[in-house]
């Protein structure tokens, strides 16, 4: 028997195995989702900051938060362009399709009317805002910004949503002495974030 507790004990992961598997997979999960929207980014970030809180690393926090910063900055940088050699090309591409898909012609028509008035600063709400990063990025390329110019506007885009999904993990971690338990509240808060929106423009398409 003890034995076994000591096998039980042994067996879990330290806190430099963990931040050296995490960090790493973290990065790429977000970089992915950046470039393929159908992982929940926002959800991983706070995720990952509950398990921070609850670390004894005095960087721990920051190493997230820089972390999920640069893989979403590095993702939409990379969809951006590979969007804008779609736009380039005679046949497009499948990135541009792909963008295309995720911007419904109402939401592209509001973000080319916000982008047109407000410019650069659009790129900071269009990633807090859930669904909003996708329309915006296509107004930017039908209004044919260089990369360079979008990557001024997104790198304080990511910065504002890396800083957001942490903040929501660290008040769940805080809540809650399980770090599993804050998790699970993080992602449901996470998930009731993205899906509020939709669901209240179907309720408002209903009653109408």
């Amino acid at each position: 028997m003890r034995h076994a507790l000591a096998a039980a004990v042994t067996s879990v992961p330290t806190e430099a195995t963990q931040q050296a598997l995490g960090y790493p997979s973290l990065f790429l999960l977000v970089l992915f989702g950046a470039l393929v929207p159908v992982i929940p980014t926002g959800a991983l970030v706070s995720s990952a900051a509950v398990v921070a809180v609850h670390q004894t690393a005095p960087f721990a926090m920051a190493m997230v938060f820089v972390v999920a910063a640069a893989a979403a900055f590095l993702g939409d940088l990379a969809l951006y362009w590979l969007g804008r050699r779609g736009m380039r090309s005679k046949n497009g591409s499948r990135w541009l399709a792909a963008i295309r898909d995720r911007a419904p012609e109402d939401r592209l028509a509001q973000a080319q009317e916000k982008l047109a008035d407000h410019g650069v600063a659009v790129l900071v709400l269009s990633r807090l805002v859930p669904a909003g990063r996708i329309p915006v990025m296509l107004a930017c390329l039908m209004a044919k910004w260089p990369v360079r110019r979008f990557a001024r506007g997104n790198g304080p885009a990511c910065l504002a949503w890396a800083a957001t999904y942490q903040l929501i993990g660290v008040l769940g971690g805080s809540l809650f002495k399980e770090p599993w338990e804050g998790v699970a509240a993080a992602v449901l808060l996470t998930v009731a974030i993205s899906v509020t929106p939709g669901l209240w423009r179907r309720v408002r398409s209903v009653a109408r």
